[in-house]
């Protein structure tokens, strides 16, 4: 299963072109993708006005939403966090550390285009799609 971050998912909504929405559109009928609660959040979050909003979230709905959270992700994502911040690296957001946890937790590789999530690709071995 690929997850498609917040950051390609909104590029590919928006119609903007770059490696990861061409890979996105190109693999559509042949991969499975989804997202998370948290991405699906992030993505409505951004939307302006009620149609728009009821248009994307039903084609966001056509793909396997993981709901995420709980003690035990918390409490890996917190581990995670410690680990990159030894190593000197700083994610900015928890969200980003929330769902590149949530991918290495349960074996899902990440489409992204975030910065943030190349530290735990680097050091913990997170799998990314590199189109």
């Amino acid at each position: 299963m690929v997850i498609v971050d917040n950051t390609a998912l909104v590029d590919y909504l928006r119609g903007l072109r770059n490696a990861e929405t061409e890979y996105f559109d190109r693999e559509l009928g042949r991969l499975r993708f989804g997202l998370t609660d948290l991405i699906l959040c992030e993505v409505l979050q951004g939307i302006r006005d009620e149609r728009a909003f009821t248009r994307v979230l039903h084609e966001l709905r056509r793909f396997e939403v993981f709901d995420t959270g709980g003690q035990e992700l918390a409490i890996a994502v917190a581990r995670n966090f410690l680990s990159l911040r030894q190593r000197g690296r700083t994610v900015r957001k928890t969200i980003d550390c929330l769902i590149a946890t949530f991918c290495l937790r349960d074996a899902h590789s990440l489409l992204h285009r975030d910065r943030d999530l190349d530290h735990f690709e680097q050091i913990l071995g997170l799998v990314v799609i590199h189109p």
